[in-house]
Formats: structure tokens, C-alpha cells, sequence
């Protein structure tokens, strides 16, 4: 320090720390080499403690309140200084003040995703994160273990030795409650005060601190299980898969037939879909099944390949052909063509097909 440090240490007698920050643990009461004159006055305010070092050992420790320095008042002091009957003034000290309010805002989260076995998923990562708050308890632990010679200690200077605590305790407290990860989020204020209690045990002797408050504000999957699980839940609310895809093929179709403008790729999609839907309506026997099962043998009369404005679609049966006419979903000016035969034939000509086509409606009579 230099001269007017040293002339302000001679002239103020007042010892007290105005808590202006929200982060300060511990601060060190400034003195031009600790001098302390007799009959100093020393403020603590609440929510503070303050405690007299000498030469390295912890001396008074004094609770929010208004003191006039003497012998009557730093017993511990006057006895490591040797004082019998009274103190020369000054006397030489370092004062600590130590922040007994809470902390909050502080927050928490997993670095590295926690495994656990799922009874639903089996093995799977969890990620979680939420806030904590932190308060000292035992100041001359807390100024042991932790602050040591600092002028000013920050929670931020222990916040990486509460996150590692908070995390190896939310670990272990998942393994021994073992519950599905659906059922987590039911569960975060019961397993927040259960957290609470597995990180206060580690900190509150060790280190003077207490965890007042903690809580989780969330769990959750990896992003790829996320999806899973919508999707799963998608189809649930879906239902009967088979309607879902005849209801989106009908509404496809409708919507290609109300769309003249799209020309030959509408034919071509209206062609798609019908086939599609007779694909997954027309069974083995000729009958509507909404089930598949074991693939059936190749159909007796062949596959068969249809081409019409330049799209080719297929293979499909012979009679899947047959009802894609019938239902005007096969152009008379579509080609077909199947194993054996040299080149693509129109429809009409195929033997196979020929009739199926049904013949145009008469004109209509006259009017009178």
C-alpha cells in the first residue's frame, strides 16, 4: 500500500464490509499491514460474519451487530497475542467478513450425458439441467478449506465444485430409484428435494455451505430418441395405419383430378396412387385385407410394367391392371409390358387386356 493507504488506516476506526456485490462469499478488510487501533469499531450487518485472523489461526468470530474492540471482546485474540492486561494500540489483525445470505441465480447442468438402463428403452443418455442456490454456514470451514489467504472469494470460484457434485449425486440418485425416463418429468420437484439432500451431505461439513434450494428444470433424451418417440406416438394417435395411407391416397388423387394444369404428372401421379391403393387393398384371393403377411407366390399370369406419358410404374398382377382400367386409372393410350415380350405394346393390344376396357356410355336421347 502506499503513503495515503497508510494514512487512512491511522485515521479510520471503523471495521465494515457494505455488501454492494450479489457473488462475494468472503471479502478481506483492507488495512495498511492490519493495523487495528484500540477501541476500533466494528459493524457487522445481517446477513454477515466476521472473524479475526492472527498469524495463520482463526481468533473471534463475531455475528451481525455493533462492537467496540476490547480485550472483554477478542478473548481468543488477547490470548494467541499474549495480552494480560489490556492491548497496545494498534494491534495487528486480519479481519474476514464472510456473506452468511443466500445466493441464487446460480445454474447447473450436465457436461457429459448420464447412462442409465431404461426399462421401455434399455441402456440410454440422460442430459439434465436447472439452479441451485448456496449459502455459507460455517465460516471458518468455508475459510479454511476453500478461501485460504484470497482477499475476496466469488461463488463463481466454486460453482465447477457444485456442478461436479450436483452431477455425480443426480447420477447416483438415477441409479437407485431406477425409474423409466417417461416418467421423469412427473417427478422433478420429488427428485429436486431428494438432490438437494445428496449434495447438501457432501458440502454442508466439509465445506461450511449449505444448498438452501435446488431444482431441476429438465431432463431429457438425446434429440434422435426425441424423434423416435414422437414418431411412436405419432402412429398411436394415428391408429389403423392402413385407413391413415387409403385416406391419403384418396385425398392425393382428388387433388391431382381437381388439378387439370398438371397435365401428363398428374395422369402419372392418379395412376401411382391407384395402383398404390390396390396394392394395399386387394388380397391374395381377390378380396379388401388390411393385413400383410407372408409374401405370396408370383401370380400364374405375370407382372406387368405400364408406361403412360413417358412414367413407368410396377410391376403389378393382371388383375390389378384390369380393375386400374375398369376404374379409368389406365388410360386407353397407356403400353404395357411384361417378361417375353420384345418391346412395349400398347394396352389395347395386349390379349390379356383386350375388352377390359368398358365401352363408352350411349349418347344421350334427344331432347324433345
Amino acid at each position: 500500500m502506499g503513503f495515503f493507504d497508510k494514512l487512512r488506516a491511522e485515521l479510520i476506526d471503523i471495521i465494515e464490509w457494505i455488501d454492494d456485490s450479489r457473488h462475494t462469499l468472503v471479502w478481506r478488510f483492507p488495512r495498511y499491514q492490519n493495523e487495528i487501533k484500540h477501541g476500533a469499531q466494528l459493524i457487522v450487518r445481517p446477513g454477515q460474519t466476521a472473524i479475526f485472523v492472527h498469524r495463520g489461526e482463526i481468533a473471534d468470530v463475531f455475528e451481525p451487530g455493533h462492537y467496540t474492540l476490547t480485550t472483554d471482546n477478542l478473548p481468543i485474540l488477547s490470548t494467541l497475542q499474549g495480552w494480560k492486561y489490556g492491548f497496545d494500540s494498534p494491534f495487528r489483525s486480519e479481519v474476514y467478513f464472510v456473506s452468511t445470505k443466500q445466493i441464487t441465480d446460480l445454474k447447473w447442468g450436465t457436461p457429459n450425458p448420464i447412462m442409465m438402463r431404461d426399462p421401455d428403452f434399455g441402456p440410454i443418455r440422460l442430459r439434465a439441467f436447472g439452479t441451485y442456490g448456496l449459502r455459507a454456514i460455517d465460516p471458518r470451514a468455508l475459510l479454511k478449506e476453500l478461501v485460504g489467504t484470497d482477499g475476496q472469494f466469488d461463488a463463481d470460484e466454486v460453482t465447477e465444485l457444485m456442478r461436479s457434485m450436483i452431477n455425480t449425486s443426480l447420477a447416483d440418485m438415477l441409479g437407485e430409484n431406477q425409474i423409466a425416463a417417461l416418467d421423469l418429468a412427473g417427478k422433478y420437484n420429488e427428485f429436486s428435494e431428494q438432490l438437494r439432500q445428496f449434495v447438501c451431505e457432501r458440502v454442508d461439513d466439509e465445506y461450511g455451505l449449505d444448498v438452501p434450494q435446488l431444482f431441476i428444470v429438465n431432463i431429457s433424451l438425446p434429440e434422435e430418441v426425441e424423434k423416435a418417440i414422437d414418431t411412436r406416438s405419432s402412429m398411436g394417435v394415428i391408429g389403423d395405419m392402413n385407413k391413415f395411407q387409403q385416406f391419403q391416397m384418396g385425398n392425393a388423387m382428388m387433388a391431382a383430378a381437381e388439378n387439370p394444369a398438371g397435365g401428363g404428372a398428374a395422369e402419372g401421379m392418379g395412376l401411382g396412387m391407384g395402383f398404390a391403393m390396390a396394392n394395399r387393398m386387394v388380397g391374395a384371393g381377390g378380396g379388401f385385407t388390411g393385413q400383410t403377411g407372408a409374401a405370396p407366390p408370383p401370380p400364374p399370369g405375370g407382372v406387368w410394367h405400364i408406361s403412360h406419358n413417358g412414367q413407368t410404374l410396377g410391376p403389378f398382377t393382371k388383375d390389378q391392371v384390369v380393375q386400374g382400367m375398369a376404374a379409368g386409372q389406365v388410360p386407353e393410350s397407356s403400353y404395357a409390358w411384361s417378361a417375353g415380350m420384345s418391346a412395349w405394346t400398347p394396352i389395347n393390344q395386349v390379349a390379356e387386356f383386350s375388352g377390359s376396357t368398358p365401352p363408352p356410355p350411349p349418347p344421350p336421347p334427344a331432347a324433345n
